[in-house]
């Protein structure tokens, strides 16, 4: 559950839906250790910047965060942040994945992100993402989280 952030000169609780596909709707998701390297990003992530994921999630070819950030970040730095460096890690570290999607880029160009409300919408996206996948039991969470004060 998110809680309020407190800043010197303003308190938020700003909240996103972060969707990203895998290039070409390439199936790399279905990897246990790709997941939980992705994972390990996303928590580095958190550490140098003011985003902090509640959870992820993946799908066979697509990726869901809810994010939770501060005002001075915009949807967009968000998502590009997030994309980049998961892409530009994943590749360091596991060369592999590159061979899989046949040296393409990691992700779409494109993104979708919406913002989420804290009560009740937070909760309906998080049923609405782990309910994700064409079959029942495709979609897992790769990482949960409660929010700490930034």
């Amino acid at each position: 559950m998110s809680l309020y952030i407190h800043k010197s000169h303003n308190v938020s609780v700003l909240i996103y839906h972060l969707v990203c596909v895998a290039k070409s709707r390439q199936v790399i998701f279905d990897n246990k250790s790709l997941d939980e390297q992705i994972k390990n990003i996303c928590l580095e992530i958190s550490k140098r910047y003011d985003i902090h994921f509640l959870e992820i999630g993946a799908d066979r070819d697509h990726m869901h965060f809810l994010i939770q950030s501060i005002p001075m970040y915009s949807p967009t730095k968000i998502a590009r942040t997030v994309k980049s460096i998961v892409a530009r890690k994943v590749t360091e570290t596991m060369p592999q994945v590159r061979e899989e999607m046949w040296g393409a880029q990691f992700w779409t160009d494109g993104y979708f992100i919406n913002t989420v409300g804290r009560s009740k919408t937070e909760t309906a996206v998080k049923q609405y993402i782990q309910h994700q996948g064409v079959k029942p039991g495709n979609y897992y969470i790769i990482h949960k989280d409660q929010l700490k004060l930034l």
